[in-house]
Parts: C-alpha cells; structure tokens; sequence
C-alpha cells in the first residue's frame, strides 16, 4: 500500500559546477511536490576542477574519474547530512534519494545504439555512507529507448506548473532548456542553447571568478553584433526538437573559435554572451510557442540581475508586450531549487514505477521508467 504522502530528497549539481543543491521534498500520491528544507553547498576548489578537467579528453580518465565519482558521493552525503540535521529528521524518515550526478559527457546526436551520455557518481557508496535508497542513473533509460534522456525536467514542470494559461518555463543552468506548457495540447520541450555555461567560462578565463554576479562586468560592455551573429550561425540553434546539447558543444574553445582574430574587449565578450542567452532562448519561444502568455525563469540565472533585465527588454520586442516574465519565486519555488526538486520528483516516479520521461521531449519510443536502484 503506497502511503499517501512520502519524503524525498533530491540532489543536483548542475553544469554550471557551482555546487549542490540538496532538497527535502514531501510528495503526495498525485505526484504534487512541495519544498521543505533545502541546503546548497559549493564544491571545494579540488572538486570543481577534478570534475572540471573531465569534460575534456584527458591521460589516465577512469581513475580520474573513478575518484571524482568517490568524492562527489561524499559530498552528496555531508549535504544529505547537513540536511536531515536542519530538518530534525534521520535516514529511516526518507523514502529515497533522487541523485543526479556530475555530467561530463553528453552524445545524444550520436547513432541509435552509439549515442551516450554520462553522470559521474558513485550511487552504491552514497547510498552506504547515507543509509537510504539512492536512485541515479536517469538519463540512460531513455537513450536506450532512442531518445536525448534530456530535458528530464519538463515532466516535473508539467507536474508542478501546467495551468489554464500558456506557460513556459525557461530553466536557465549551464544550459538552458524550455518546457512548453500549453493549456491545450502537448507539452513540449527541449534545450535552446547556453545559459550560464560561456558566460562563467570567460569571466573565470578572464578575471579569475566562478560567475559574474548579478551580470555587473558584462553591464559594462557593448554587444559586438559581428561575433553575436556568428554564433547565433551554430548549428545547434536550427536544429528542430526534440534537441540537447551540453559542455560538448558549448565550450570555451568554441568561444574562442567564434571570436577569432577579432580583438574584441573582454567585457564586450561578455556582454555578447549574455545577449546570446536571451536570443537564443527568446528566438526559440518565439518559433515553437508563439502563444506564451508566462515565461517562468528558474535556475542559477534567475539571479543575474543583469540577465533578468535583458530578458524583458528583449520580450517587449519579441512579444509587443504580450509575454509576462517572471521567476519561479513567484509560484511559490526558489529559482535555485527547482531542478532539485525535479529529481526528487523524479526519485518518486521510480519507487511508484510511473514513467517520467517524455518522450514529445526527448525523442524516445515511448513513456520509460527512469533511474536505477542502489538499496541502502
């Protein structure tokens, strides 16, 4: 007998590399999500670069990355830690944890039986240092089935979102993707390009920061129209749904292609990157989902002040006032943690055995059952 509501926690560390967000999430029989407690942490500096210099080819990759894996499954587990301890609750309080683990590759465009994509963790030693029911491994399922296995969030937003309006939601990590929520039909949706990925990449390339907060260095440049075009020519941006795309494609070596011999001011740069992120995002609404009457941003770049401005300078144009522009607090969920959420959510789908990949999303044959058990 299912009980009629259980407790979850769901772990992301997203591909901005920023840290982990760790949720504590009851969720009833309906699938109905509601946030409890949370706690976020960043990783330490020797993390982040081991996780870091494994997005690339490298010498001696599997114990490089077989440590990586080690070391995020303890530190997903002084978040779950911190989190049961804020929370007054233990281990034998949780139904299961929703783990998303580090991406460090994503082939989805490859040939059916060829195309891959790959979260660094240890689940098994997770689940031994938390005492509680780890499900990882999300995204193969429906790579096997034909699909991306990417977005996995749109089903959660359909979940949690969907109302009598048109609604999308923009989630703006490294990458950004959209889920289109219309109040007839389908829901929809798909990766449209970077969102924080080249933007942090230059910045740390350039002045030695993890991010530019609040948008404050590319406020100070001027959109170069010469490299915004050029990379607005990528491929990735024609390309119709259902689409994703990750650090394989969007990289500072990309970047650096792009801007050639141009001497271009490093805050010019960054202020073109910024402008990229909201056409790229903006353009692809404006094609697929004309009808939008709410655009819910949520994410790490729903904090950029300077991002959020642009957005609705540039929807004013788009959409001749028609599109609304808000973040996810304003539905009741912080911008920060609703991938969180999703993936407790999506921890829930596979206890309950409902499929939660979409496959109007994501390519697949059909619905899946999403994820792997690693029993505590």
């Amino acid at each position: 007998m299912n009980k009629p509501q259980s407790l979850y926690i769901g772990l992301m560390s997203g591909t901005s590399l920023d840290g982990i967000d760790a949720v504590l999430a009851k969720i009833e029989a309906s699938g109905e999500t509601s946030l409890l407690d949370s706690v976020s942490i960043a990783f330490s500096p020797e993390l982040r670069k081991a996780l870091l210099d494994l997005q690339t080819p490298g010498p001696n990759e599997i114990h490089r990355e077989n440590q990586a894996s080690n070391a995020l499954a303890a530190a997903y587990a002084d978040a779950v830690k911190q989190l049961l301890s804020q929370a007054k609750l233990s281990p034998a309080d949780i139904s299961a944890i929703g783990a998303h683990g580090q991406t460090i590759r994503h082939q989805a465009d490859l040939a059916y039986h060829l195309a891959y994509t790959h979260q660094t963790l240890n689940p098994a030693l997770l689940a031994e240092l938390t005492g509680i029911d780890v499900i990882a491994d999300f995204r193969s399922r429906d790579l096997a089935a034909g699909g991306h296995g990417a977005p996995l969030v749109p089903a959660f937003h359909a979940q949690q979102f969907a109302t009598d309006k048109n609604i999308s939601v923009l989630n703006l990590g490294g990458i950004a993707n959209l889920t289109l929520l219309p109040k007839e039909g389908e829901v929809k949706g798909f990766d449209c390009g970077p969102g924080n990925i080249l933007m942090d990449a230059w910045i740390a390339e350039q002045q030695g920061h993890a991010f530019d907060e609040n948008g404050t260095w590319a406020s100070q440049g001027k959109v170069n129209q010469a490299l915004l075009s050029r990379m607005m020519t990528d491929s990735f941006f024609a390309k119709a749904p259902p689409k994703s795309t990750g650090r394989d494609d969007f990289h500072l070596g990309w970047l650096h292609k792009q801007i050639g011999s141009d001497n271009i001011n490093a805050e010019d740069v960054q202020a073109t990157l910024l402008q990229l992120t909201v056409d790229s995002a903006l353009q692809a609404l404006e094609r697929y989902a004309p009808q939008t009457q709410m655009l819910v941003i949520c994410g790490g770049g729903a904090r950029n002040i300077a991002l959020l401005e642009l957005f609705k300078s540039r929807a004013e144009d788009l959409f001749k006032n028609s599109l609304e522009i808000v973040t996810s607090d304003a539905l009741g969920i912080d911008p920060q943690l609703v991938e969180g959420l999703a993936f407790a959510w999506l921890a829930w789908a596979h206890k309950e055995k409902r499929p939660a990949n979409l496959p109007a999303v994501t390519g697949a044959k059909g619905p899946r059952i999403l994820g792997a058990c690693y029993p505590a």
